[in-house]
C-alpha cells in the first residue's frame, strides 16, 4: 500500500512539472514570434534591380594582307650536255723480236682414222707391213694371192643392226583419213653408223607418211659401218621401203 501511494505521488509531481514547462514554452514562443515577425516586416523593402547591359563585341580583325608576288623572272637556258667518258683502249706494244707465223695445218679428216693419207697408219686388218697390210704372203699387199700385184679387200656395205618402225607409229592424220601407201627412201649412213640424211625417192602420196618415215629412220636406225677396200669404215647409202597399211577395214 505504501509503495502504491509513493508511485502515485511521484506521477502527479511529474505531470505537474511537464505542464509548467509546456506553459512556459508557449509563452516564450508567443512573445518572441511577434517580435521576430515585426522585425522581418521592417527589414523587407521593395526595390528595382536594373538589368546589366553586356559590353559591345569588339570589331573583327582586318583580313590579312596578301603580299603581291614579284614579277616572274625569265627562264634560264639549259645546262650544257655532259661529257661522255670512254675507257682508254688497251693496245699491246709492238714486239721487239718478231717471230714468223707458222703455216696453217690443213685438216681434212672428220674422224681420227680418216685423212688424206689414210694408208700411212696401221689398218684394222691382219698384216705384217708397216702400212695398210693385207693377209696374203706375196710381195705386194695382196689380199689372198702370192703374186706381185697389189690387190685389195672387197668392200663391205653397211648393215642395219638396230631400229624399226611399227604400226603404232602410224600418223594420226593419215589413219583418220584411212590413207595407206609405201615410201621408198635413200638412207645416207656415216662412218660411225649413224644416219646423216634421209631422202624420199618414191612418195606414198601422203606428206604425213613420207615425213614420218624419214623422221623415224634418222631417230632410230643404226648401222654397222661399211668398209672400203682398205678395210676402213666408209660412208654408204642404203635403201629402205616402208609400207603403211591399216589392215582390214
Amino acid at each position: 500500500m505504501i509503495l502504491d501511494q509513493l508511485w502515485r505521488h511521484r506521477a502527479k509531481s511529474i505531470v505537474a512539472a511537464i505542464a509548467v514547462h509546456v506553459l512556459l514554452g508557449y509563452a516564450l514562443l508567443s512573445g518572441l514570434g511577434a517580435e521576430a515577425l515585426q522585425q522581418a516586416n521592417d527589414s523587407l523593402k521593395v526595390f528595382t534591380v536594373a538589368e546589366e547591359i553586356p559590353p559591345p563585341l569588339p570589331p573583327p580583325p582586318p583580313p590579312p594582307q596578301v603580299k603581291a608576288k614579284p614579277d616572274a623572272k625569265e627562264e634560264g637556258a639549259a645546262s650544257p650536255p655532259n661529257i661522255k667518258s670512254r675507257a682508254t683502249a688497251i693496245v699491246a706494244p709492238e714486239p721487239i723480236v718478231k717471230l714468223p707465223l707458222p703455216p696453217p695445218v690443213i685438216a681434212t679428216a672428220t674422224i681420227p682414222w680418216d685423212g688424206a693419207n689414210s694408208t700411212t697408219g696401221a689398218a684394222e686388218i691382219v698384216g705384217p707391213g708397216t702400212g695398210a697390210g693385207g693377209i696374203g704372203n706375196g710381195t705386194g699387199s695382196g689380199t689372198g694371192g702370192d703374186g706381185t700385184g697389189s690387190g685389195g679387200l672387197p668392200p663391205v656395205p653397211a648393215r642395219l643392226i638396230k631400229g624399226r618402225i611399227s604400226p603404232k607409229d602410224y600418223p594420226k592424220s593419215a589413219a583418220d583419213a584411212y590413207v595407206e601407201g609405201s615410201v621408198g627412201a635413200n638412207v645416207y649412213i656415216g662412218r660411225n653408223g649413224r644416219v646423216t640424211r634421209c631422202v624420199v625417192k618414191i612418195s606414198s602420196g601422203n606428206q604425213a607418211l613420207d615425213d614420218t618415215t624419214c623422221r623415224l629412220i634418222k631417230q632410230r636406225f643404226r648401222y654397222r659401218p661399211a668398209r672400203g677396200s682398205d678395210g676402213r669404215p666408209a660412208a654408204d647409202i642404203a635403201g629402205w621401203e616402208q609400207r603403211w597399211w591399216l589392215g582390214r577395214r
